[in-house]
């Protein structure tokens, strides 16, 4: 080998050096440490002891993570569909008009904001006393302590700060699909309903399928929102595998515990993400 592969090799490795640093230290040894956490019984301040399989038999038959892991599935199931639709909806509205850029800013400043404050917003909002959307209505409603209604306040919270973001993505997919086809579609009759379902949608797909993937991911990892406006209240009615891991590390000082409901976590939703890759590979011609 000539000295000249082998300098252009170690300029090439000198190059990926500082990715290769961010992958090992923020990535690779982050589950390495969960990973070895869910072996070992540690209190965060005492001596690390070796348990093997009890922390993983602790959680797979802890009935209160499989209730949290219910209720994240079930905070997902509105959030994700509801965003996604309106998402699109107002991406339709803002893409092609003049003064859309603006727009889509005052849309996505919700998503900017910091969670905890949305929540505090909120929950003044959701007050049943003094609350706006009582005085609005003009009757007192426990929004956020009646169980069947304390789910579905979070996630429409959930809802109203991600709408603009997930309408970004849209507007950027809408706005690569050459204005000429739609024309040609115009000039063969169809209307603005059939322009949208045979031509926007199938062209959309790609966009879907990443806002869909990062839209459940992120309604797993619903954590600040939920402490801020129920801590999980009433009677566990909003209590996300997020605040259960959370709770499980710090309140009950089990790491271990925690460790291996974060595994759980993430395989769920490693195979809710193959599901839905499999889904679209199926259904589309286009590269995502």
């Amino acid at each position: 080998m000539s000295r000249r592969v082998v300098r252009r090799a170690l300029t090439g490795y000198a190059l990926l050096l500082p990715s290769l640093i961010g992958v090992g230290c923020f990535l690779l040894l982050p589950i390495a440490v969960v990973a070895w956490l869910s072996v070992h019984s540690w209190n965060l301040l005492g001596p690390v002891r070796f348990t093997g399989w009890d922390n993983w038999r602790a959680v797979l038959s802890d009935r209160q993570f499989g209730h949290a892991l219910v209720v994240t599935l079930a905070l997902t199931a509105l959030v994700v569909p509801i965003q996604t639709v309106l998402g699109f909806v107002v991406a339709a509205l803002l893409a092609r008009r003049r003064g859309g850029t603006a727009l889509q800013v005052l849309y996505a400043l919700p998503w900017m904001c910091a969670p905890v404050a949305v929540g505090v917003v909120w929950q003044w909002v959701f007050a049943p006393t003094g609350g706006a959307l009582n005085a609005v209505l003009g009757r007192r409603i426990e929004w956020l302590s009646e169980p069947a209604l304390a789910l579905p306040s979070v996630a429409a919270v959930s809802i109203w700060s991600n709408v603009g973001y997930v309408a970004l993505f849209f507007v950027a997919g809408i706005r690569a699909i050459p204005a000429d086809l739609l024309d040609a579609g115009a000039l063969d009759g169809a209307g603005g309903w059939q322009r949208i379902r045979f031509l926007v949608l199938p062209l959309l797909r790609p966009t879907m399928f990443f806002v869909l993937v990062t839209g459940v991911l992120a309604a797993f990892q619903t954590f600040d929102t939920v402490y801020a406006l129920t801590k999980g209240a009433p009677d566990h009615r909003t209590d996300v595998v997020a605040m259960r891991i959370f709770s499980e590390a710090f309140d009950a000082a089990r790491p271990g515990r925690a460790a291996v409901m974060a595994i759980v976590v993430c395989a769920v939703m490693m195979l809710i993400t193959v599901l839905q890759h499999r889904y679209f590979r199926d259904r589309t011609g286009y590269e995502y």
